[in-house]
């Protein structure tokens, strides 16, 4: 475009202070006004100055608040996120609005009632107004419309139906948008009230906006209340539940779930596994498998993380046997050591009752319980004295035995029959496994609040974890014989490498997500000893690091230059911006906030969104900002000021992983917790970098030392007499069809 130059004369306007921000201000009926606003003066007098602008009385009760779709008050906190150009509105003060809203929300009128709640439900996503609604004690009178004010429109119901949907709907929706906040406790609330909102449950199943927020306040109140988890508990039944998930309606399953894994979460010890059978005479998990994970449609990010969460839970259910060591003097229990060698050994006959028979008893149990490849003969359950994994180990080995019988006597026999001391003890076998599966499925953790990794395949069956270790020891076993290694292996250094191979296997299998347990055993079998050491070789060849002396050299000259690249990248990706979720008691209701650097690496910009965004988010549409030169420190994982509050699951290892701060000026802070670990590294990486201080995460490293061993091998290569190309060589044409394309899996 042209650029036009000013005459030599001509006066040059200057940039507008920092604290003066242009705006256009809004009044119903009124053109709209252009004005300066000084962000020194106090909003008290600039409000004073516009109402004088229109000759309104009484400035004290207006304010101005933004006019885009959030209609967000403006106050002293807030006032920074104002910008250039923005568009105000002048209008009633939060507390006269509140004040308005509490009369007509009790009128008489259901036109003039219905308009009123619907108004209601919008502004109370502010918190501004909904501290001054709350005030006024707008909470109790919602409850009590639900507990018993509605009860009078019920015999409008039929002629009125839809006016009475949407009235109850707008009045939950404010409910739920007022408690969000964190102003109210919810243990304020009464019996009457729970069984209202679980009555809806069933009552409104064809309504989607009175059963969605209906799901949503049990929810809350399980997990914000141990005492209304019990009330709750009384009132809602999983029966009641589950035909929600056998719908269509994705979003009503997400909450259905989130319920049923609050209730789960909540329980009494003594009372999980109780829950945990009726779920399964429900047949919740085939129920899931079929309406939810198998449905012709994708799995959005809330409905993953709510079938991770029961997908932990479930596990978790293992802890109490993980931990559980094994009594040497309980018959039951030794009882189980001797129906797997029964099963093992049932051809070989049993000694009569003659003289010596005893001894011979229990020289023959000694020696099936060594063939059984335990490390105690002669007592076999001081084996399972450890924990973890206790008796846990014990009841898969007894599962495995029961109900893949063939595949048992097979590893057995096929075993203890060997002569050349590659033997595979299954005892001890079993019980390293174990142990290693718990600490791959994180048994006895919290669920992370951000993690959507669940497996389908654990939803097959309803022995998932069982059928997951006899798959798992079969591996074991023929990855022991690829690698030819002894019993005495298990006493020494190679035990943990044989285990380390066997969990690779397990790991990149688990990686693939294969929707069921065949299809993770077919993974498995494509995951040889010998393409295991494969895939090593490929990727220590992707990350060779010469050692000698002329390369150090040469790495240390580049180094700076590389760690430059990967700084300019870091503070790019910044520029790009990352959506960030805001996490609260209630995760279902999805709230996302974004995040940039401006350009010139001065400024960060922030501010709400109403979704997830599609690619960048512009600058001018972030309402706040932050600059780069009032930034104090960056701190991550516990130190940060939001891992230190309480709250349900805030404590877990995977959030405090995640997070970090921003410290400004004398007690100001910017909380995130990143969406994933890729994002905390480049996140930190780029704040540390505009602060001048070291890049430390491992993505940094893993970085630098990828970039730096293709700069040397490039520095390396013999290109003499050979003419690299200024351009890149010409993309070819495509060509006329894909026949020779085919898929290897």
């Amino acid at each position: 475009c042209p650029v036009v130059l000013a005459p030599k004369n001509s006066s040059v306007a200057m940039p507008p202070p920092a604290d003066i921000v242009k705006v256009a201000i809004e009044w119903p009926g009124a053109f709209p006004k252009l004005m300066e606003i000084d962000q020194k003066k106090p909003l008290s007098s600039i409000i004073k100055e516009v109402c004088d602008g229109w000759s309104l009385a009484n400035h004290d009760q207006f304010a101005l608040q933004h006019a885009d779709s959030s209609n967000f008050y403006i106050t002293e906190k807030n006032r920074n996120e104002i910008k250039n150009g923005a568009i105000l509105r002048l209008t009633t003060s939060p507390a006269q609005n509140a004040q308005q809203l509490h009369e007509r929300i009790q009128s008489s009128s259901m036109d003039a009632k219905l308009e009123a709640l619907k108004d209601l439900a919008n502004y109370s996503r502010d918190v501004t107004f909904a501290q001054e609604f709350i005030n006024l004690d707008g909470i109790s009178l919602l409850t009590q419309m639900v507990e018993s004010g509605t009860e009078r429109y019920q015999k409008l119901q039929k002629i009125m139906k839809p006016c009475f949907g949407d009235m109850l709907s707008f009045t939950l929706t404010a409910f739920v948008e007022l408690m969000d906040h964190g102003i109210v406790s919810w243990d304020t609330f009464s019996v009457a009230f729970i069984k209202k909102i679980a009555s809806y449950v069933n009552k409104f199943a064809s309504d989607i906006s009175i059963l969605q927020r209906s799901l949503a306040i049990l929810e809350s109140m399980v997990l914000n209340s141990h005492d209304l988890y019990q009330k709750v508990a009384q009132e809602i039944t999983i029966g009641q539940l589950i035909p929600h998930l056998q719908g269509t309606d994705q979003e009503i399953q997400t909450y259905t779930i989130a319920v049923i894994n609050a209730l789960f979460l909540k329980a009494p010890d003594d009372k999980r596994q109780e829950m945990a059978n009726i779920l399964a005479q429900k047949q919740l998990r085939s129920i899931i498998l079929t309406h939810v994970i198998r449905a012709q449609r994708a799995i959005n990010n809330e409905m993953a993380h709510q079938l991770y969460v029961l997908q932990v839970l479930t596990f978790n259910l293992l802890e109490d046997r993980m931990m559980t060591k094994m009594d040497p003097q309980d018959q039951a229990q030794r009882d189980i050591i001797f129906e797997l060698r029964r099963i093992a050994f049932d051809a070989e006959s049993e000694p009569n009752n003659s003289s010596g028979s005893i001894e011979k008893r229990k020289s023959m149990y000694t020696r099936d319980y060594k063939k059984l490849g335990f490390i105690n003969h002669v007592n076999p359950a001081m084996d399972f004295t450890q924990t973890p994994p206790g008796m846990l180990a014990l009841d898969n080995m007894l599962y495995f035995a029961k109900h893949h019988q063939d595949a048992y006597i097979r590893i057995v026999l096929e075993n203890s029959s060997r002569e050349d001391k590659h033997e595979c003890p299954f005892g001890r076998s079993s019980i390293e496994l174990t142990k290693m599966l718990c600490e791959i499925l994180k048994v006895g953790e919290l669920p992370s609040e951000t993690c959507n990794d669940f497996h389908p395949m654990f939803f097959t069956h309803d022995r998932s974890f069982e059928e997951f270790f006899c798959i798992c020891i079969q591996l074991l076993n023929k990855t022991w014989k690829e690698m030819r290694a002894t019993s005495e292996d298990f006493n020494k250094a190679r035990k943990r490498v044989v285990m380390q191979v066997v969990k690779e296997q397990i790991m990149r299998a688990l990686t693939t997500k294969p929707s069921s347990l065949d299809q993770f055993k077919s993974k498995l079998q494509n995951l040889s000893y010998t393409e295991i050491l494969k895939i090593r070789q490929s990727e220590r060849m992707n990350q060779e690091d010469f050692q000698s002396r002329p390369i150090l050299e040469l790495k240390e000259k580049i180094q700076p230059e590389i760690l430059e690249l990967i700084k300019q990248q870091r503070l790019n990706r910044l520029v790009e911006g990352t959506c960030f979720r805001k996490l609260n008691s209630r995760r279902r209701q999805d709230k996302f906030w974004y995040c940039r650097l401006s350009p010139n690496h001065k400024v960060l910009h922030y501010g709400d969104l109403e979704e997830s965004p599609q690619g960048e988010v512009p600058h001018d549409s972030l309402q706040d900002k932050l600059p780069v030169a009032d930034i104090k420190a960056v701190v991550t994982g516990k130190d940060c000021p939001h891992m230190k509050e309480k709250g349900a699951l805030k404590q877990n290892k995977e959030v405090l992983e995640l997070a970090f701060s921003i410290l400004y000026d004398s007690s100001g802070q910017l909380n995130f917790i990143a969406p994933d670990k890729h994002e905390y590294c480049v996140w930190t990486d780029g704040l540390n970098a505009l602060l001048g201080k070291d890049m430390l995460s491992d993505l940094t490293r893993n970085d630098l030392d990828t970039l730096l061993s293709m700069e040397i091998k490039l520095r390396l290569l013999d290109l003499e007499n050979i003419q690299i190309p200024d351009a890149p060589p010409p993309i070819p044409k495509e060509p006329s069809n894909y026949d020779f394309v085919y898929d290897c899996n």
